[in-house]
C-alpha cells in the first residue's frame, strides 16, 4: 500500500480545526473497506482546509483486508468496535472529543464531493442549528440512467417523507445527538431509527454531494434491490422488528 503524502489535506484529515472555531469529529464506520476507504478520507481534506475537521475516527467491526492500515496510515483514529453499523458507529461517536461540537457520520465508502465544505460551514454557522442536523445529495460514483433515476427517487424520499438512509450522511450537533440518545443497537435501521427521532421538520439536506458506492447496485440489480430496501422500509414502519427484517433483507 503506497503511504499517503503526509503534508497532503487528506493525510491531515484528523488535525484540529484550531483558530477557525467549531470544528466536526468524523465518523466512518468500516468493515474491509479498503478499496474505498482512501477516497473518503482524502475528500475530507477539503474539511482540514476549511478548518472544520477536528478528529476522524474510523469504528472497524474486525476488517480483514487493509482498512486498519489504511485507516492509521491517513491519520485517523482506528476504533475496535463490535461487528455491526450500529454498534460501530455508537463507539465512534463515544470516542469522539468531548470538546467537538459537531458529529459527521459517513459510511467507508461514501466520499463528499468538492465544495461540501462551504455548505457544511455555513449550517452550522447558522443560528438554531445546533437543534437540527442535515444530510447531504445522495449521487452514485456510476453515471448512468438507472443509477440516477435511484439516487432521484433517494433524494425524494429524504426530502419528501424526512427518511435519508446513511449513505446521505448526517451531520448533527454532538450535544443534540447525545440528547437523543444516540445511534440505538438495532441490527438494522439504525439510520432510519435516529432521523426519525429528528423529525422531518428538523432535518435540512445540504446541496453538495456526498458520492456513494454503487456496487451494491450493480450485483443486487439496479431494480431488484431499490424495490427490496423500499419494501424493508415499508414493513420497519409498519412494526416489524428490525431483527427479523435482517434476516429478510440478507
Amino acid at each position: 500500500m503506497p503511504e499517503p503524502n503526509v503534508d497532503s489535506p487528506a493525510a491531515s484529515c484528523a488535525m484540529s480545526g484550531g483558530m477557525y472555531g467549531p470544528h466536526i469529529d468524523v465518523v466512518i464506520p468500516t468493515l474491509n473497506a479498503a478499496a474505498e476507504l482512501g477516497a473518503v478520507l482524502e475528500s475530507l481534506g477539503e474539511g482540514r482546509d476549511a478548518g472544520l475537521i477536528g478528529a476522524v475516527m474510523v469504528a472497524d467491526g474486525g476488517s480483514s483486508d487493509a482498512t486498519p492500515a489504511l485507516a492509521e496510515g491517513w491519520g485517523a483514529r482506528l476504533i475496535e468496535a463490535p461487528r455491526g453499523r450500529s454498534p460501530q458507529l455508537a463507539a465512534g461517536a463515544a470516542a469522539a472529543e468531548a470538546e467537538a461540537p459537531w458529529l459527521l457520520f459517513l459510511h467507508g465508502d461514501t466520499r463528499l464531493a468538492p465544495g461540501w465544505a462551504a455548505a457544511v460551514r455555513a449550517f452550522i454557522d447558522e443560528a438554531g442549528n445546533e437543534n437540527r442536523a442535515a444530510v447531504f445529495r445522495l449521487a452514485f460514483d456510476e453515471d448512468s440512467p438507472p443509477a440516477r433515476r435511484v439516487a432521484r427517487l433517494a433524494n425524494w424520499r429524504a426530502r419528501r417523507l424526512g427518511l435519508p438512509y446513511g449513505d446521505q450522511g448526517l451531520l448533527i450537533a454532538a450535544s443534540f445527538y447525545r440528547r437523543l440518545g444516540g445511534f440505538r443497537p438495532l441490527p438494522l435501521m439504525e439510520d432510519v431509527d435516529l432521523v426519525r427521532r429528528i423529525g422531518r421538520r428538523r432535518l435540512v439536506h445540504l446541496e453538495a454531494l456526498a458520492i456513494t458506492s454503487a456496487a451494491r447496485y450493480r450485483h443486487g440489480g439496479w431494480w431488484r434491490r431499490p424495490a427490496r430496501n423500499l419494501m424493508v422500509l415499508a414493513l420497519y414502519l409498519l412494526g416489524v422488528p428490525p431483527g427479523a427484517l435482517k434476516r429478510l433483507y440478507r
